[in-house]
């Protein structure tokens, strides 16, 4: 699939998934613009990934921060929003629900972004463009411990359909990933993620997790095919149907 001279904006692409995506399009012949909040680490995204590649510094929960951004990028063929968080993640007996609490966190950290992201870009978005986010397959599986994260990208993912119809031509998808082995794993002992990893896998039908090249093949194919709009797109290995959903 070919992306030579389209502009492409991933909002958290210094590391796994984002990474991964900004590299695939890259890779198919885009000019690419990633952005994240440290500017060694996005330094560092921007040597490994080559080609047509810029960093820019962002911190993807500040709303003078995105509207300076789009109002100096543009115009924007596709834009992929993988800013990721981990609050949120626990039971719920164990949640703090103040307003400055886990779950608040969780929201500040990714749905917030994504919405506030996504209304400052419209004036720039090419009319029949994409926006793809990057969700997890939290938002409607049943694991214990994950209700909150449910709640964040599941309210996400239900945004995906009416987004799809009000903005149109320009085209709203999701990629749902499952458990896939991307440093939003390295807060757990090695020991502890090895185990869990383990145990996901031979839960799986494909008998592995996930790699970041996986998701980032979903969101290139979501992005390139402009008769493709509304989805939330599984990229699980199967786990979805492992567990009966």
């Amino acid at each position: 699939m070919s992306f030579t001279g389209q502009h492409v904006v991933v909002m958290g692409g210094t590391s796994g998934i984002g990474e991964a995506a900004a590299a695939r399009f890259a890779a198919d012949g885009a000019e690419v613009v990633v952005t994240g909040r440290d500017r060694a680490r996005l330094d560092a995204a921007v040597e490994r990934i080559g080609g047509k590649v810029e960093g820019h510094v962002l911190d993807g929960t500040d709303p003078e921060q995105i509207a300076a951004f789009f109002a100096g990028h543009g115009p924007i063929d596709h834009l992929v929003l993988a800013l990721s968080g981990s609050s949120g993640a626990g039971p719920l007996a164990a949640l703090d629900l103040g307003t400055e609490g886990d779950l608040a966190a969780g929201f500040a950290g990714k749905f917030w972004p994504f919405v506030r992201i996504l209304q400052a870009a419209l004036p720039t978005l090419r009319g029949d463009g994409s926006v793809t986010f990057v969700t997890a397959a939290s938002a409607r599986a049943a694991f214990p411990g994950t209700s909150g994260l449910a709640a964040i990208n599941g309210a996400l993912e239900a945004m995906v359909p009416p987004l799809a119809v009000e903005l149109a031509p320009l085209r709203v998808n999701a990629v749902s990933p499952g458990v896939v082995d991307t440093p939003w794993w390295h807060g757990m002992p090695d020991d502890a993620r090895a185990t869990f990893f383990d145990g996901m896998a031979a839960a799986t039908p494909v008998g592995r997790v996930g790699r970041p090249s996986e998701i980032a093949a979903a969101i290139a194919m979501l992005a390139g095919n402009g008769f493709v709009t509304g989805v939330v797109f599984d990229c699980t290995g199967g786990a979805n149907l492992a567990t009966g959903r």
